[in-house]
């Protein structure tokens, strides 16, 4: 059975709850009023589990120290600590795009598809079931991830958090006729093919 330490962190977004295992790698970060999520979540990737609340030890205090210093914004603060996720094959390579998008830019859902080689526009609405997936908020950026035409969209954490992270981040939003190109909101403005926009919540 994997042995699970969970600590509760206060944040300007509220209270945060802290999962690692015993090798102090982060399995998840949910915010309190999420519980029943991260309940589900530890379920479905791990099974059988224990999750017992402890202080904090020195390698914990690091963890929750670099995440202190993003919220006060050192937004690259969080980016070297080690998280280990348990999703599907597809949800995997989602989490690991995620990880690689810069604090302060976004992408969008189609994006991502294309970049891990779909060509079908589909494929963006598994992406955003991957995206909502995510397990371990913040560390792993889902919140930097939005719609074609430039919608927040949902965010498991609520709304208002997401828009909070990105305002934080100084992301800059693409208007409803620009596109995200490379993976950045501050590349040039383009012409959106309609693909991907036409999609139900893309």
């Amino acid at each position: 059975m994997l042995a699970l330490h969970l600590n509760q962190i206060e944040s300007p977004l509220g209270k945060l709850l802290l999962v690692t295992d015993e090798e102090h790698r982060v399995r998840a970060l949910e915010f309190s009023d999420h519980r029943v999520r991260l309940n589900r979540l530890l379920h479905e990737h791990y099974g059988e589990y224990s999750l017992a609340e402890v202080a904090p030890d020195e390698a914990d205090q690091k963890i929750i120290g670099k995440l202190d210093r993003y919220f006060h914004g050192d937004l690259t603060a969080v980016d070297d600590i080690p998280v280990v996720t348990h999703g599907n094959e597809f949800e995997e390579q989602v989490w690991a795009a995620l990880k690689h998008i810069p604090a302060g830019e976004v992408v969008t859902y189609g994006h991502i598809a294309k970049q891990l080689g779909h060509t079908d526009p589909r494929k963006a609405v598994d992406v955003g079931a991957a995206v909502g997936a995510n397990p371990a908020q913040v560390f792993v950026a889902c919140h930097r991830v939005i719609g074609a035409n430039g919608n927040l969209k949902g965010y498991a954490g609520g709304r208002h958090r997401k828009e909070w992270l990105l305002a934080h981040e100084k992301a800059t939003i693409p208007s409803p006729k620009e596109r995200v190109r490379g993976g950045s909101a501050h590349s040039s403005a383009e012409q959106d093919s309609g693909q991907t926009q036409n999609l139900p919540g893309f």
